[in-house]
This record gives C-alpha cells, sequence and structure tokens, in this order.
C-alpha cells in the first residue's frame, strides 16, 4: 500500500514538475545517414543498422518517423534491425517516463519475438546475456511477441534468468498491424540496499484509452548511487537467440514522437 501511494505521488510530480522533452528527426524524407543520426541522436558510442542503411525517414500523420527494416532470415541489431543508445543526460536521474509511438507495417512478422526501445543506466550497456551485478548498469526495453503479444523485458540485478527477466502485457492485449500504439515506460530507481523502485508501462491502442500494462513494484535496479536512468536504448529487432525467431520475409515498423521527461 505505501508503495503503490509512493508511486501515484511520483506519478503527480513528474506531471506538474517535469517538462516533457521531444527527440524530433530533423533531415529529409529518404535514406536515414550516419550524418543525420548524429545530428539527432548526439553522444551515441555506437549503432547497428544506420551504416547498413536500413533506415529511412517517412512521413507519418504530419510528421517525420523512422522507418527500420527488418531483414529476412536474420536476428539481432547487427543484421536484422537497429540499435543505439542515446545518453539525454550526464546527470543520472532517479525517476523517468519515456513515451514513444510505434507501428507495424502490413505484413509484418511477429514470429517469436523481437525488441523495441526502452531506458537504460550505468557505465555499461547490459543486454544479450550479460551479467547485471547491480554494479554496471540495468535495461528495460519492451518486445513484441507471438502474434503481436507485448512484454518488459529487464536486465537488474535480482533477475532469475541469465537472459532477464520478462513481465507479459495482459493476456488480452495485441499490437496491431498497420496502426500507431503509444507506449510509456517509467523507472524510478531504487534506494540503495532496498527493493523499493518500480517499473511500470503504459499502452493505447487505436481508438482506446491509455492502459497500465506492466506494474511492477520492489524493484532493485542498482547497487550503486551513482547509477540511475541516463540513456534512452533504441533497440529493434527480431530475437531471440537463434534464427527460428527470424522473418521470412522483408518487413518494417516505424518510430515517432519520442518524448522523455526526467526528475534527478
Amino acid at each position: 500500500m505505501l508503495q503503490s501511494s509512493f508511486v501515484a505521488v511520483l506519478t503527480i510530480a513528474l506531471t506538474l514538475i517535469a517538462p516533457w522533452s521531444q527527440v524530433l528527426p530533423k533531415g529529409e524524407l529518404g535514406p536515414y545517414s550516419v550524418k543525420d543520426w548524429k545530428r539527432d541522436w548526439p553522444g551515441c558510442k555506437f549503432e547497428d543498422g544506420i551504416t547498413e542503411g536500413r533506415l529511412t525517414m517517412v512521413r507519418q500523420d504530419n510528421d517525420l518517423w523512422w522507418r527500420v527494416a527488418y531483414a529476412p532470415g536474420e536476428i539481432g541489431p547487427e543484421k536484422g534491425g537497429a540499435g543505439w543508445r542515446w545518453p539525454f543526460s550526464s546527470n543520472a536521474s532517479q525517476n523517468v517516463e519515456l513515451r514513444y509511438q510505434v507501428i507495424f507495417e502490413e505484413r509484418f512478422e511477429f514470429v517469436s519475438g523481437g525488441k523495441l526501445p526502452g531506458l537504460c543506466g550505468g557505465p555499461k550497456t547490459i543486454t544479450g546475456g550479460d551479467q547485471c551485478t547491480g554494479f554496471d548498469g540495468w535495461s528495460a526495453r519492451l518486445m513484441w511477441r507471438k502474434e503481436g503479444r507485448g512484454q518488459a523485458y529487464v536486465y537488474h540485478p535480482n533477475m532469475k534468468s541469465k537472459y532477464g527477466d520478462e513481465f507479459d502485457f495482459p493476456d488480452d492485449f495485441r499490437f496491431p498491424v498497420g496502426a500507431a500504439v503509444q507506449v510509456r515506460i517509467a523507472i524510478a530507481i531504487n534506494t540503495i540496499g532496498k527493493r523499493d523502485g518500480s517499473l511500470r508501462v503504459w499502452a493505447k491502442l487505436p481508438e482506446q484509452a491509455e492502459r497500465l500494462v506492466v506494474n511492477q513494484a520492489a524493484m532493485e535496479w542498482t547497487k550503486d548511487a551513482s547509477i540511475g536512468v541516463d540513456s534512452i536504448l533504441f533497440n529493434t529487432f527480431h530475437g531471440g537467440s537463434d534464427q527460428s525467431w527470424a522473418p521470412k520475409n522483408p518487413c518494417a515498423a516505424r518510430f515517432g514522437r519520442f518524448e522523455y521527461r526526467a526528475m534527478p
């Protein structure tokens, strides 16, 4: 009860105090170059998918969106999608919300699942089976799963699997094809030595109200007070650990209207 009350107060505080900051593409329609990426996402130390030409700029509802092409027969960001980590602040925040919209294009192949952007923190980008000790970093991304189901996919010190914990969306949830879905992720960092952090995810389907789909309290994100939330982790690709996760045909998704807000 106390945890729920704290989360409610925190949400009100974020709403009243922290304005949304936008991440907007500024280029032209067509191929999205490394130069374009460096302009829109300054300070990143790595990228996958840009150099290979898997991203283009498209117009969606009068806005510019990123379009990611997923290669048939491939998994992972190196060969089958895109990925980078954008540090939005040099100072780690204790409470951050990220929201964006995603459209899976017609004939999208969900197969067994794949990654969607989220948040992370710490000196190391913890993904792909990396050990999460609490002293090097953490990550919280979303996933689409078979038939368009959804889940949060999280690396944290107390995860039960080497490959992270999965927190499923409600059984009746499905990502649609051809329509925009807004997702919103909220992270509250724990007090050091306690499991009092939280993860919450909302999704807004077309013609529906925003809905809370993940609500995880008692989270311990870090054991180091210098680690908080400092980056948007733009990851999107099929996979999964083997080729059975790969699409058989070319498919694509669009991403736009990225916004975040943070409190120290």
